[in-house]
């Protein structure tokens, strides 16, 4: 996750929400409200309306043409059974392979190259397109770089109302919680074990306070970066001088497809080849997209948190 998109903060306690049906007989979701039975039961009703990122927004049946420009919100979109409904993803949205990968780019959205693929509803991470998409009648959820895990849960019950999946989403978030807390309570925390994730080739690293600071967090590590000047802003810049001097247990690299990190090369770095993370083989190499993304994988990315604890702590 880059510094810009500040996609992860995170906590277990996550609730997934669906509001109850408005008085015009639309269906509504909201992270206002908790779940009911008789929300679920409504799941399946158009017209609908969700109140993502860019307020409430009201789908009037069923999408058939979904336009993804979100990595994120494809994963999510597969995840609880919509994929048939996805006609087009943006250029970065790699998983699932089945995804319809396509020219469109989130960055930088051309709307005319959206329209063109005649879409009946587009996700997107950020405004960007709402105003014009809105105006020619294409309804546009925005959702949000996710900065807890009740974020990431809520987007999962937003696109559940939005695309007629609710009760499958429910069930992948309902999951998700299971699973991370199952790994959170199986985790030896009797050391304090500090660690470094680095999140690119920028001199950002994320605190605690981020998504995935708080991750980390329910493993019982300590976050070398919560010390750093700026640490208020959620993602401070450490210096390489200042990694060698925490010498941190744990060195978690997130840039390992795009920049091609390991032991190795960090071992190559100023000062850092006598670091107790690389003399005791504790580098961790995750996944650069589960690493950056606030999906179910979530789960994968938390399980390598996880396997690399246990094996630090037998040491």
């Amino acid at each position: 996750m880059r510094p810009v998109s500040k996609a992860f903060a995170g906590a277990l306690l996550g609730t997934l929400v669906l509001a109850g049906c408005g008085q015009n007989g639309t269906t509504t979701t909201s992270s206002a409200a908790p779940s009911s039975p008789a929300t679920a039961a409504a799941a399946g009703t158009f017209p609908v309306t969700v109140e993502a990122a860019n307020g409430k927004v009201t789908i009037a049946k069923r999408p058939e043409r979904i336009v993804s420009l979100s990595p994120t919100s494809t994963e999510n979109l597969f995840a609880i059974g919509a994929g048939p409904q996805v006609v087009a993803v943006d250029d970065q949205s790699n998983f699932p392979a089945e995804a319809p990968k396509s020219e469109l780019s989130g960055y930088k959205p051309n709307v005319e190259a959206i329209v063109a693929k005649k879409p009946d509803l587009v996700i997107t991470s950020d405004d960007k397109v709402v105003a014009e998409l809105t105006k020619v009648g294409v309804p546009v959820l925005v959702e949000s770089a996710a900065l807890k895990l009740d974020d990431a849960y809520d987007q999962l019950a937003d696109l559940g109302a939005a695309t007629g999946n609710a009760a499958k989403a429910q069930e992948v978030a309902t999951t998700m919680r299971t699973e991370l807390d199952e790994l959170a309570k199986a985790a030896p925390k009797d050391k304090q074990l500090t660690y470094y994730h680095e999140l690119d080739q920028t001199p950002y690293a994320a605190t605690s306070s981020t998504f995935i600071g708080q991750l980390y967090a329910m493993f019982g590590l300590v976050n070398i970066a919560d010390k750093a000047p700026d640490a208020a802003s959620g993602y401070p810049k450490l210096s390489a001088e200042y990694i060698a001097q925490a010498d941190p247990d744990l060195v978690f690299l997130a840039d390992v497809k795009c920049c091609q990190q390991s032991k190795d090369t960090l071992a190559k770095r100023p000062g850092w080849k006598s670091l107790k993370a690389i003399k005791n083989d504790q580098v961790i190499q995750l996944d650069d997209d589960v690493a950056s993304r606030w999906g179910p994988r979530v789960v994968d990315l938390a399980r390598s948190i996880s396997d690399a604890v246990a094996k630090a702590a037998t040491r």
